[in-house]
């Protein structure tokens, strides 16, 4: 069975690359959500294996879903991708336990390899 995923990100067009370079792999893109609610949601009603999140998104952000998914399940397989710049809030996600983080632009091998690293 292959690796079920859920992207969010408000930028449909990042959904669609990272969606593009995930199935080209082999992986399963189970949702995807354009803000941090819609992202807690999923993760609770579709129980992926890993989920991405942008940091900058409306309405909640990344940083508030990821505690969210945290507070109901800690063993939770959660990537920050994120721009330049939020140095910080990386440093945060990673101290509350986040498996990886991709710093946007990036290039696919390093989507891939963030994948590899937290289903392992």
């Amino acid at each position: 069975m292959s690796t079920r995923i859920v992207l969010a990100d408000d930028l449909s067009f990042m959904r669609m690359v990272q969606k593009e370079i995930l199935e080209e792999k082999g992986y399963q893109v189970v949702g995807e959500a354009s803000d941090g609610i819609e992202a807690v949601e999923l993760y609770s009603r579709l129980k992926p294996d890993v989920i991405i999140l942008d940091i900058t998104m409306p309405n909640m952000n990344g940083l508030d879903a990821m505690h969210k998914i945290f507070e109901t399940d800690k063993s939770a397989k959660i990537i920050i991708c994120s721009a330049l710049g939020q140095q910080q809030l990386i440093v945060e996600a990673i101290k509350a336990g986040v498996k990886d983080f991709i710093v946007k632009p990036f290039k696919p091998e390093r989507i891939l390899s963030a994948i590899e690293k937290a289903i392992k």
